[in-house]
């Protein structure tokens, strides 16, 4: 049979030869993978949902755990008041040292000795004022803010025509004594760290970090010998620095004694 006859009557046409039939359209692997790993990840997510509201569910069902008690050491106040006629005494004015250091400052300055004039500061010392008297003012003025300075009470006074001493009460807040220690500390080594200074200064007597320091002479051309003392103690929350300068040598007894003299009075 001719090929116009197989067309024109297609019921007498002869099967088509399976040898030569196309292939079924077939699944690409790539996507039956996909479709598996897509499977998996549900059913996952179905199972971490589940377990999640499980677990939420027996939790809610469950009486809630005490904590443990907060592992503190005991009070050093008593847990009741003492009997009427055995609480301690409190202290007096001359004892307690808040009481002392949070009155008038200026009353805790040394006097000037006899014969002493005024010269420079008596009294209240602005910030100004004092971080003026600095090489690096500057620098001074934002130390002094950072420790939390809270006041400063000055005196200062002349002995002769060249003898100066001035005295600094320098206050801090907080109470804790950190930024009056932190000024001692650094004016103490900034003493011991000069070039003209050869000594460590010595320990004032009465005090924890208390030093003075005696500088030798020192001797320009066309000027007066300058003979220098210095001393830094720290109290509580104040700052003690004492400057000394003269024309002639200052022994170590005088600014010693000043010094402990001053401190106390604190």
């Amino acid at each position: 049979m001719s090929i116009e006859e197989s067309i024109q009557n297609p019921e007498t046409a002869p099967p088509p030869d399976p040898a030569e039939a196309p292939d079924p359209v077939a699944v690409p692997p790539r996507r039956r993978v996909l479709r598996t790993v897509g499977l998996i990840a549900l059913a996952a997510v179905l199972g971490l949902v589940g377990g999640t509201a499980v677990g939420y569910r027996i939790q809610a069902d469950r009486e809630p755990t005490a904590l443990p008690p907060l592992n503190q050491p005991g009070l050093a106040y008593p847990a009741k008041p003492l009997p009427k006629g055995e609480e301690p005494t409190p202290l007096s004015a001359a004892e307690d040292r808040q009481v002392k250091t949070d009155g008038d400052l200026r009353k805790l300055l040394v006097p000037r000795p006899a014969g002493a004039r005024a010269d420079g500061p008596d009294g209240w010392q602005s910030l100004a004022g004092y971080v003026n008297g600095f090489t690096r003012p500057e620098g001074a003025l934002e130390f002094q803010l950072d420790q939390g300075v809270r006041r400063i009470a000055t005196r200062a006074w002349r002995v002769g025509e060249y003898k100066r001493v001035e005295v600094n009460l320098v206050q801090y807040r907080a109470g804790s004594g950190i930024g009056a220690l932190e000024h001692v500390e650094s004016q103490q080594r900034i003493a011991i760290g000069q070039s003209k200074s050869d000594s460590l200064g010595k320990s004032v007597r009465g005090s924890e970090n208390g030093r003075y320091f005696v500088y030798p002479v020192e001797r320009r051309a066309g000027y007066l010998d300058l003979y220098e003392a210095r001393a830094f103690i720290q109290r509580g929350d104040i700052a003690i620095t004492i400057l000394m300068s003269d024309t002639r040598k200052i022994t170590e007894s005088e600014i010693r004694s000043l010094a402990e003299r001053q401190l106390g009075r604190l």
